[in-house]
C-alpha cells in the first residue's frame, strides 16, 4: 500500500516530538570528531508546503510548530529546532517545513553522510529535487528501507544514527520494525536507532514497544506525547512516542525539562501527558 502521504500531517504535534529529538540526537553525535552516517528508512518528500496543497487541508501544523512559532520561553534544545524551521522561512512567514531529510541534513559536517529510502513514487522525485544541494553527500534509493537498511549496515564510519518511521499503513509494519532492528543489531550493535510510532487505541503499537524493550541492547529510551484524551469512537492518533536504542546518555535528562513544556504548549484537552522512561546501559 502507498496511500500514505506525509504532507497532510506535516509540521504536527508528532513531527515537533520526532524532529526535535532527532536534531538533539545529531547534536549529540557532532561532539565526537569521528564522522558519521545518517539513514533514514522512509524519508518521505524532504520537504512540505504549509500554506498550500495536502498541508493546507488539514492544516494540522496549527497544533504542532505553529504553536512553538513566537514561544520566547522554547528550552535551548526546542529553541535550537525551531530556529532552524524558521531559518527555511527567511520572510518569517510559516510556509515551509522540513521533513527529516532536511532536519538532519544542514546540521551534518562536510565528513559526515545521509542515506535515505523512500518507495513512494510520487514522493521520491520530489527527494531529489529537495536533497539536490547536498550533492554527493547524499546517497537516495527508491526503495523499501526496511529492506535496504541491511545492505548498509555496519557503515563504514563505524557510526549511525538510523530513523526509522514508517506510514503504519499495514499491521505488520509493527512487526517488520521489530525485525528490522533485531537483525540490524546483529550487523551493527552500537548504532543509534530512533524508531516513530503513532498512539493508537489498537494493541500493536504497545506490542511493539513490549517487544524493543527485549531486543539486546546496553541502553534504550522511550518517550511518548499524548496532546488530548483518546477520542470514544476509538478512531485517530491522540499522539506519538519514540523508542531510542542505544541513546546518548544526556538525552534523557534533556527531555525531563522538554517532554513537560510541549505537553503543556501542545495540549488540546485535559488529557495531554507525556512518558519518559529509560534502561540505562
Amino acid at each position: 500500500m502507498l496511500s500514505y502521504r506525509h504532507a497532510f500531517h506535516a509540521g504536527n504535534h508528532a513531527d515537533v516530538l520526532k524532529h526535535y529529538v532527532l536534531a538533539s540526537l545529531i547534536d549529540y553525535l557532532n561532539q565526537k570528531d569521528k564522522p558519521y552516517w545518517y539513514i533514514d528508512t522512509h524519508a518521505g518528500a524532504g520537504c512540505y508546503q504549509l500554506d498550500a496543497g495536502y498541508a493546507a487541508k488539514n492544516a494540522e501544523y496549527t497544533g504542532g510548530i505553529a504553536r512553538l512559532w513566537d514561544r520566547k520561553d522554547l528550552p535551548a534544545a526546542l529553541a535550537s529546532y525551531v530556529e532552524q524551521v524558521k531559518a527555511m522561512n527567511a520572510d518569517g512567514a510559516m510556509r515551509l517545513y522540513p521533513g527529516s531529510p532536511l532536519v538532519a541534513q544542514p546540521r551534518l559536517r562536510a565528513e559526515d553522510k545521509l542515506r535515505l529510502f523512500e518507495l513512494h513514487p510520487t514522493d521520491f522525485p520530489l527527494l531529489e529535487e529537495n536533497l539536490a544541494s547536498a550533492g554527493r553527500q547524499a546517497k537516495l534509493v527508491k526503495g523499501d528501507g526496511f529492506a535496504g537498511l541491511k545492505s548498509l549496515l555496519p557503515p563504514a564510519p563505524r557510526r549511525a544514527l538510523t530513523l526509522i518511521d514508517p506510514p503504519y499503513e499495514e499491521k505488520k509494519d509493527y512487526q517488520r520494525v521489530v525485525d528490522t532492528l533485531a537483525d540490524g543489531l546483529t550487523r551493527f550493535a552500537t548504532g543509534v536507532y530512533m524508531v516513530w510510532y503513532p498512539l493508537l487505541q489498537r494493541s500493536e503499537p504497545r506490542l511493539m514497544i513490549e517487544q524493543l524493550k527485549q531486543l539486546p541492547v546496553k541502553g534504550w529510551l522511550h518517550a511518548s506525547l499524548t496532546v488530548h484524551k483518546p477520542r470514544s469512537d476509538g478512531f485517530g492518533m491522540h499522539g506519538s512516542g519514540l523508542f531510542i536504542l542505544n541513546p546518548p546518555w544526556l538525552l534523557h535528562e534533556e527531555l525531563q525539562t522538554t517532554l513537560p513544556y510541549l505537553r503543556d504548549a501542545l495540549a488540546l484537552d485535559a488529557g495531554a501527558s507525556y512518558q519518559l522512561e529509560q534502561q540505562a546501559s
